[in-house]
């Protein structure tokens, strides 16, 4: 009898352990992260000199370091902090780098499927809540290492504005607003290609993606890629990984809606600057994916 006791006191002791083991479970992953900007600067009537530092700039806003903090259920994924590289370009470059993602923490739960980002826009801090993005993942057969990961290839396909990285500078004729409104309404599917590792066995991954029966180690999507370069795993400081709270409370669709009409004033504000002052050309285009 005494046997038995002890016997379900260890394992119930064992089964606790599990689940502390299970709770304490905490891992980061760091990405950098690049997309490829087609610019059409030849009709903007910048000078050359300046179109090279728009370039430039334009080149450490498309290079970034994002670090996901995760656990079994939750993740936090957000931006490493660095000094302002783009403080000379003026209003109308600021405005371009503006629009998706997060500035602040993106928080994804794949238990509640749910997500909250803090974006600060226009001097507003907002927390964005919504649902997780769904995704039909295909699993393919190839395989490739990823520094000391074994990792396996996912594809699938997303929906994206045909002009949601894009912004053109410089004055429009009024005939062409029905044209641009059609424009606005265009979607395109952008194939994308994801390479994960069972090594680390959680469904997290960067920026939107998650899903898959491991982390997510690169994600290869248009001109965009990401790419996992540090990984560490149960570290002896914890990082606190809860929803945040602060900033107006919207989902999604109405963010796009306030960041749609800001964008809209900024830019004629930015054009009337540009007439007052006696700037000529059609305009600057830039893209990206």
């Amino acid at each position: 009898m005494l046997n038995v006791l002890l016997k379900s006191i260890v394992l119930v002791f064992l089964l606790m352990q599990t689940v502390l083991n299970a709770q304490d479970f905490q891992g980061s992953a760091v990405y950098q992260t690049k997309t490829k900007v087609e610019m059409d600067l030849a009709a903007s009537g910048i000078p050359a000199d300046r179109i090279k530092r728009i370039e430039e700039m334009m080149k450490n806003q498309m290079e970034k370091t994002y670090i996901l903090t995760f656990n079994k259920t939750a993740s936090i994924y957000k931006e490493e902090v660095k000094l302002d590289q783009g403080a000379s370009s003026g209003p109308g470059m600021r405005f371009a780098m503006m629009g998706g993602g997060a500035s602040g923490k993106y928080y994804k739960n794949i238990q509640t499927k749910k997500s909250a980002k803090e974006n600060e826009f226009s001097g507003k801090n907002f927390l964005i809540k919504d649902d997780l993005k769904t995704y039909e993942w295909k699993m393919e057969q190839e395989t490739k290492m990823i520094g000391d990961n074994l990792c396996f290839k996912a594809t699938t396909i997303i929906e994206m504005p045909a002009n949601a990285n894009s912004f053109t500078f410089g004055r429009r004729n009024n005939d062409n607003k029905e044209e641009e409104k059609e424009e606005e309404q265009k979607i395109e599917l952008v194939p994308v290609t994801a390479w994960y590792s069972m090594d680390i066995p959680v469904s997290h991954g960067p920026g939107d993606y998650w899903g898959l029966p491991g982390l997510i180690l690169e994600i290869n999507a248009g001109n965009t890629q990401i790419m996992c370069t540090k990984i560490v795993m149960n570290p002896k400081e914890k990082s606190d990984i809860s929803e945040p709270t602060k900033g107006k409370v919207v989902t999604q669709k109405e963010y796009d809606e306030i960041l749609k009409v800001k964008m809209k004033e900024m830019r004629e504000r930015f054009q009337n600057e540009r007439q007052k002052s006696g700037g000529v050309g059609s305009g600057m285009h830039m893209r990206g994916n």
